[in-house]
């Protein structure tokens, strides 16, 4: 009798440190991402904060330098005061450079006399981008995933299943590479595109990131929707396909929408893939067939040489925050809203 309480009293306290252990990292978890966002809200905060020129503050104090002790000519002069108007010019303008008109303008040049910091074309550039990839990569999954589900024998889901899921394991370089190399070529041979790397090819390359992560989730939706429905389908008569697309699919949609949301979010976040395969060309362009530029790519391919504390700087954490609230709303608004009146739908709740 002792013994089996000292066993219960041993499981109970195993139990207990194991939820503690769970508590515990899921609490470091949630922590660790508020303190990221935190820290990308701050660095981003300066632009809308800060009054002072954030460059070019030095060489617009300098006066013009002379030489020897002789005095400047009229002429000499006249030229000391002119760049001396034209330094100040450039001051205001950089004082002004990180204003809501520039932010939303349509020109993204950085790094030039007078910075333009346009986010409309790589926002633009990421929807396209993301939206060709989804397009492209949401039906090709959801299909695979219920012949997988529902017709495929058992040695053919057993070879065919973990070759899509495989792709997920691929780096992004390398279906970046391979779009670079063998795809764009391809592309442009076949439709005759001006451009040999644009957003079409982009959005190609990038479905093929986001087809495992459909696929997967899809898969396991409609595996587990129960047998009764399927059943009692076949028994009123109808055949395997209008069950499978009748009574399958729509009481999977819940687990099929929630694939296709995680797929979105894969593309619109991507980086080496859209900085490989798109051009990286910020043109605010609805055709597909032209280069384009994405936000991820653009903090990707400029972070690491941009100067600490400078308003490009702040203006690459601004773009980072809005690929969070964008990605946070989407996911918000999914769960919360279209996800649950899904599942009232379907299940009846």
């Amino acid at each position: 009798m002792r013994s089996s309480d000292l066993y219960t009293r041993k499981f109970h306290v195993s139990e207990f440190l194991a939820e503690k252990l769970i508590a515990a990292t899921a609490f470091l978890s949630f922590a660790v991402i508020i303190l990221i966002f935190v820290f990308v809200f701050r660095e981003a905060l300066p632009i809308f904060s800060s009054s002072e020129p954030a460059t070019h503050d030095e060489a617009v104090q300098e006066e013009v330098e002379t030489y020897g002790e002789e005095a400047l000519g009229e002429a000499s002069q006249l030229r000391a005061a002119e760049e001396k108007e034209r330094r100040a010019g450039s001051i205001e303008h950089v004082e002004g450079n990180a204003s809501l008109r520039n932010l939303l303008s349509t020109d993204w040049q950085p790094v030039s006399g007078e910075p333009k910091f346009g986010l409309l074309p790589l926002i633009v550039g990421s929807l396209k981008v993301s939206l060709i990839a989804i397009l492209l990569a949401a039906p090709l999954a959801i299909l695979a995933a219920l012949y997988t589900s529902t017709f495929a024998p058992k040695r053919v889901k057993e070879i065919l299943k973990p070759a899509i899921e495989i792709l997920a394991g691929f780096p992004s370089v390398v279906i970046g590479f391979f779009a670079l190399i063998v795809l764009a070529t391809f592309v442009q041979d076949l439709f005759g595109t001006m451009y040999r790397l644009n957003a079409f090819v982009g959005g190609v390359a990038l479905s093929l990131a986001v087809i495992p992560i459909v696929y997967t989730i899809a898969e396991d939706a409609i595996a587990a929707v129960p047998k009764s429905m399927t059943e009692a389908s076949l028994a009123l008569g109808a055949t395997s396909w209008q069950t499978a697309l009748f009574v399958t699919l729509p009481a999977a949609t819940p687990g099929i929408f929630a694939a296709v949301l995680l797929g979105v979010g894969r593309a619109f976040g991507e980086t080496m893939i859209v900085l490989m395969a798109t051009g990286n060309a910020a043109l605010m362009t609805f055709n597909v067939t032209d280069p384009v530029r994405t936000m991820s790519a653009t903090i990707g391919a400029e972070m690491a040489e941009v100067v600490f504390g400078d308003t490009h700087y702040n203006v690459l954490f601004l773009i980072g925050s809005i690929l969070f609230i964008f990605t946070f709303t989407l996911n918000a608004v999914a769960e919360f809203y279209i996800r649950r009146r899904l599942l009232r739908k379907f299940r009846g709740g």
